[in-house]
């Protein structure tokens, strides 16, 4: 069922825990894991740090190494109507998922298959 319109979500949920389900205005349904999510966070902070090559001698922090709940949102709230803030359990509430880029980010089967991401910040 092609869309006539703008690319909207017709409904989103949580499916198994781990994943967010969106079906779309054009009959798609992605499929996103919360760990894909937020490696693919598109805020400036993630941005950065994602294009820095890693430092082998930095030392961890305490905080850093200790043991940690599975990463999940807390709240994804809407941003007008083209896109969602997502809060993360973690505490990184910065990123402005767009509906585009939620789309762009789907691991669904087929969309798996058309085109991997490759660029975590696209």
């Amino acid at each position: 069922m092609p869309a006539s319109g703008p690319l909207l979500p017709l409904s989103l949920r949580i499916e198994g825990g781990d994943r967010l389900v969106i079906d779309w205005n054009d009959g798609h349904r992605s499929v996103h894991t919360w760990k894909h999510l937020r490696a693919h966070c598109p805020c400036a902070g993630c941005r950065e740090e994602i294009s820095k090559p890693p430092d082998p001698f930095r030392i961890l922090t305490e905080k850093e190494l200790a043991p940690k709940p599975p990463l999940a949102p807390v709240a994804m709230t809407p941003v007008g109507r083209y896109a969602y803030k997502i809060t993360w359990n973690d505490g990184h509430d910065s990123g402005i998922f767009t509906l585009e880029h939620l789309r762009a980010l789907c691991e669904c089967p087929e969309c798996a298959r058309r085109a991997p991401v490759r660029n975590p910040v696209s």
